[in-house]
């Protein structure tokens, strides 16, 4: 795999080795990183928000998307594998046959990863989750009937960056959903053996569903590789298959989870271990997502939105939004096993947290958590540096009321009558604390002026963004903030 290297050094080994291969001129193009130092190189590929180029020496490197200019960063999301690479086969084990098999029409005449994640997603019928400048996702709660390589998914999550699909995530029998209580029960026997509604049972399921999906994909494809995959916290042992540059990774952990994900060949073949994006790329790239606005608010704008879905895993939606925001591949529902989901769905918020949080620090990130008092100043800090704040709440009721309400005064009254309502608020607040109603939501912006915060739900699109005045938000308060930084 070619390393992940930043610009000055490209430059500096393109110098010392000089060019050493003859090459046609028009395959190449000449990029330009976001301090004005310019390359010439040629498009390899384009996956994982990395871009592999070719240097006219020969030498071939990983680049970051995001540390290159924004003509740049448009070519490449619009840039596709040239017409003489490898077709999908129309032999052997065709697309029509491995489609067959999956139950859906996953797959055309192109990669996964030279299709724009829309259209993929369309052809499987899972609805969008969310848009941002750099990535978009797609995600599905499919209901009891529904198939793929002849087990039942409980999530189905399609992954893109910059226009392409990077990779795909399926979660299947689970701890969480299986007999939970918002879960189904449907499966009251395998193979004419009755399962028990205990945790007997859910490792029942779990078995069938591995086997299941492992016997479709060996009968296609032949037999499995075994090998590690993911780092961390996240490291598996997976039966992986190969097709036509995808690989399917089949993992179970016991007592936990099933899952499957398709990814890249070669990202399997680097066992799920990203090229790790330095810190100053990331830094560059979250401050540039900042956006002041002429009221005085300041926004951290492109944290893409997870839907926290029927088990309300609020606190692994949240998680996954802060560290895809900040360069970290994620899956809330394999978070949720990280955070020692109990049969039945509920997660553990210090548990959870705690443990992404080892997990955020074997890869480079560093994880924070304090306790206090909601002060502007401290979010003043990390909103402007583009940090995003993992916030614990108790959601009432009359408070979300009151924070849907006001995002809505925003937009329609004049400013000086919607500073008076949020005044009149914080003098005479309508809030009272509910240690039952425990929930966790981004602060993801501030105004000085009206003494107010920005936060965003995993709701969905539409609770992107409100508000809710500094006072009135620490009547609510848990009192207890998680930050993932650099």
């Amino acid at each position: 795999m070619p390393p992940s290297i930043s610009f000055p050094v490209i430059i500096a080994a393109f110098a010392f080795l000089g060019a050493t291969q003859s090459v046609r001129a028009e395959e190449y193009r000449t990029f330009t990183n976001t301090k004005g130092q310019s390359i010439k190189a040629k498009v390899m590929a384009v996956a994982n928000g990395q871009a592999k180029i070719a240097m006219e020496n020969g030498g071939e490197f990983n680049i970051p998307i995001n540390s290159l200019s924004p003509a740049d960063q448009e070519y490449l999301k619009n840039w596709t594998a040239p017409s003489s690479s490898a077709p999908l086969p129309s032999g052997g084990t065709d697309v029509a046959k491995i489609n067959e098999v999956i139950g859906h029409s996953l797959f055309v005449d192109k990669p996964l990863w030279d299709s724009q994640p829309s259209e993929v997603a369309g052809r499987l019928d899972w609805p969008r989750e969310s848009q941002t400048e750099i990535s978009e996702s797609y995600r599905a709660y499919p209901d009891k009937e529904y198939r793929f390589l002849g087990a039942r998914p409980y999530s189905a999550a399609l992954y893109g960056e910059n226009g392409k699909v990077t990779s795909i995530s399926i979660v299947f029998a689970n701890k969480g959903d299986s007999f939970g209580a918002l879960g189904s029960g449907e499966e009251h026997f395998i193979k004419g053996e009755e399962v028990p509604r205990t945790m007997e049972g859910v490792k029942m399921i779990m078995e069938n569903d591995e086997a299941t999906i492992a016997e479709e994909l060996t009968a296609l494809l032949g037999e499995p590789e075994r090998q590690k995959f993911g780092e961390g916290e996240s490291r598996v042992d997976v039966q992986r298959w190969d097709w036509a540059g995808h690989s399917f990774l089949l993992s179970h952990v016991e007592e936990e989870y099933v899952s499957l994900a398709i990814e890249t060949t070669e990202f399997a073949d680097a066992r799920g271990r990203n090229a790790r994006i330095s810190d100053a790329t990331i830094r560059e790239r979250v401050r540039g997502f900042v956006e002041k606005r002429e009221n005085g608010d300041v926004v951290i704008t492109n944290i893409p939105m997870v839907d926290q879905g029927p088990k309300g895993y609020c606190v692994p939606a949240t998680a996954e939004r802060c560290m895809r925001f900040l360069g970290i591949q994620a899956d809330m529902y394999l978070l949720a096993m990280v955070g020692e989901t109990s049969i039945g769905g509920g997660t553990s918020v210090d548990v959870l947290l705690s443990n992404i949080g080892r997990d955020i620090k074997r890869k480079g990130r560093s994880f924070e958590i304090e306790t206090g008092e909601l002060k502007m100043r401290d979010i003043q800090r990390s909103i402007d540096d583009g940090i995003p704040i993992i916030w614990a709440i108790q959601s009432t009721k009359e408070f979300n009321d009151i924070a849907t309400a006001r995002t809505e005064s925003r937009k329609s009254d004049p400013w000086d009558a919607y500073k008076a309502s949020v005044a009149a608020g914080i003098e005479d607040p309508q809030l009272y604390p509910a240690n039952d109603r425990g929930h966790v939501v981004i602060i993801i912006g501030y105004n000085e002026e009206t003494n107010e915060i920005a936060f965003s739900d995993s709701w969905g699109e539409r609770f992107l963004e409100r508000w809710i005045s500094i006072p009135e938000g620490e009547i609510i308060s848990q009192k207890r903030f998680y930050i993932i930084d650099l």
